[in-house]
């Protein structure tokens, strides 16, 4: 198995760790100390090494802080995490902050007037740290340190990753990392850079068409990089990581060194740099005083090309013809009553696992029973471990990392009759999903012109979800990927080659969870009979059934029963042939047309 269902943190922890975490405080001077849910990188996930948020306050969640004051530690948490907080802390010692509605800044000012707040120049950008310093008092000070106080105090902190670098075939890249190279050197000079500094692991493995191992679910390796204007490379924390194999991929164009080495040669740039301020760590903006703000990977890499996106199809076929048989599974052995979450993603996992191409699940399966599937980004434990009974919703959201291409799926299913509400409910997102499956948009528009349509359904009807509604996804990479996305706060224009996912949902506390997840990938300008513009549209790429015993066919426009039955036709007729025979009939009347009023 790749994920364990073990508790990794407990409420009970907190306490002492808060004490000898305001003890070293103390002794070096400090007021306070932030303790963020990040590493150098700013990735979602996080070595164990670097788990601090987590060790501190028991908070597993992927986006976080902890601000520890004398008397107070919020733990700021966004709409994706109310629920889940208040079961991993200790309520008594932290309190959770809703992100969105207070901001670090104010929140330090209400119970701090005068002081030094530490932070780790190595764990947050200039982006965050300029912002918070505007909502300070003039009488609180926030201080970069030279070592992390938290690591001080952790004693069995694990050791940095060291897992293989390994060469990513040129048949799945699509472009030789030499010609990726060129093309982005001859961007920097355009904008008069003479280098640019990579630190996001994404776009270093990209860039050279390398993987690695060093965090679980995203094949990255944890690297720094400089790009310089002729195309050359100097690559560090991997000299000591690298074989014979991987130096030859790499060619004579890029240099490997060692992390200590990293100092001297930012200090010895000269010319413009370009630096990504919203995810480089302070520790190097502060070498390259006035860096052009500019990330060149970023974008490229998001514009999947024709050997990637041919991978992504691929690597989805084959995910539902994993995804068919689970499903078939779940449907003959839910009624039972007897099933466990924990049992649940088990056997999804085992089906990923018997393609012979997994090489990782591409995040922690949400497997959410009944009231669970309520908690956004639940993760089942032994502990938290519920049976699934008839008469519920099943919420599983999970994926896989093939070397071909990164899936993410959300499918809610029912178990026998389901209240009425969450029928209502699942019908009104689907037809969130079905609006962006199916639009039609002019170039130049991002998330943030789009994302209303999927909420539209909802907002009818008083309701809505604290989350956007969908994400980048990577190739063979991250599962959550930038710069666009599917939300109200990304106006990054889509191109053609971007994946996203589709997925709005509905979370009603205590009772059930609703999502319905897709990716799609963004399709070239083109005609649209009658029109005067071509404008482009979006290809789906998932290709597994949507529950049609959760639907209220009265709620849906026949343009919207048109598209679901022409989905459920495209789904038998690319997997139907490769799933066993008895999973085969089950799609059939899975993928069924709906019934007419």
């Amino acid at each position: 198995m790749y994920q364990s269902f073990e508790m990794t943190t407990s409420p009970e922890t907190g306490a002492a760790r808060l004490r000898a975490l305001r003890a070293e405080l103390s002794r070096r001077g400090l007021d306070g100390f932030l303790v963020p849910r990040a590493d150098a990188h700013q990735g979602e996930y996080v070595a164990a090494r670097d788990e601090r948020l987590s060790w501190l306050a028991g908070f597993t969640g992927s986006a976080g802080l902890c601000a520890v004051l004398p008397d107070h530690a919020g733990v700021f948490i966004d709409g994706r995490y109310t629920l889940q907080v208040r079961g991993q802390i200790d309520l008594d010692h932290f309190t959770p902050v809703a992100w969105t509605g207070q901001e670090v800044g104010p929140w330090i000012a209400q119970h701090l007037s005068e002081g030094i707040v530490g932070f780790d120049p190595w764990l947050h950008t200039p982006r965050e740290i300029a912002a918070l310093r505007e909502k300070l008092p003039s009488g609180v000070e926030l201080r970069a340190l030279d070592s992390n106080p938290l690591d001080a105090v952790w004693h069995d902190q694990p050791p940095p990753p060291d897992a293989p670098i390994v060469v990513h075939p040129l048949n799945l890249a699509g472009e030789a990392s030499v010609d990726k190279r060129a093309r982005l050197a001859e961007d920097l000079r355009g904008k008069g850079a003479e280098a640019a500094i990579l630190s996001l692991p994404d776009s270093i493995a990209w860039l050279l068409n390398i993987r690695g191992a060093d965090i679980a679910r995203t094949p990255v390796a944890l690297l720094f990089a400089i790009l310089y204007a002729d195309g050359s490379v100097d690559l560090f924390n991997a000299a000591e990581r690298a074989d014979d194999a991987l130096r030859a991929h790499l060619g004579p164009d890029v240099h490997l060194h060692g992390m200590d080495a990293f100092a001297a040669t930012l200090d010895a740039l000269q010319g413009t740099v370009a630096l990504d301020r919203s995810s480089a760590p302070v520790w190097i903006a502060d070498r390259v005083a006035d860096a052009l703000d500019f990330e060149p990977v970023r974008l490229p890499k998001a514009r999947k090309n024709a050997a990637e996106i041919e991978g992504a199809r691929n690597a989805h076929v084959r995910d539902a013809v994993a995804m068919a048989q689970f499903l078939h599974w779940l449907d003959q052995n839910a009624p039972s009553g007897k099933l466990s979450e924990i049992a649940i993603a088990r056997e999804l996992e085992s089906f990923r696992n018997a393609t012979g191409q997994l090489r990782d699940i591409s995040f922690e399966t949400i497997s959410g029973a009944g009231p669970n599937g309520a908690i956004v980004h639940y993760r089942v434990t032994e502990a938290s471990d519920r049976i699934l009974s008839p008469g519920e919703v099943m919420l599983v959201d999970s994926g896989g990392q093939y070397p071909d291409g990164t899936t993410d799926i959300t499918r809610t299913v029912a178990v026998g009759p389901v209240d009425p509400e969450a029928a209502r409910a699942f019908t009104l997102v689907l037809r969130g999903m079905i609006a962006i499956s199916r639009l039609r948009w002019p170039s130049g528009l991002g998330g943030a012109h789009i994302d209303a349509l999927a909420r539209a359904p909802l907002w009818s009807a008083g309701m809505d979800y604290a989350h956007g509604t969908g994400h980048g996804v990577g190739a063979y990479l991250g599962v959550h990927e930038g710069p666009q996305s599917l939300s109200r706060r990304s106006a990054v224009p889509f191109e053609p080659g971007n994946i996203l996912s589709n997925e709005p949902g509905y979370y009603r506390e205590g009772a059930f969870g609703i999502r319905i997840e897709n990716l799609l990938v963004v399709q070239p300008p083109s005609d649209v009979p009658g029109g005067d513009a071509p404008m482009l549209s979006f290809e789906t790429l998932t290709l597994v059934p949507i529950d049609r015993r959760l639907i209220l066919p009265h709620l849906l426009t026949s343009e919207e029963r048109d598209w679901l039955d022409r989905y459920h036709n495209r789904v038998c007729a690319q997997i139907g042939a490769l799933v066993p025979p008895a999973t085969r009939d089950w799609l059939k009347a899975a993928c069924a047309p709906l019934p007419k009023d």
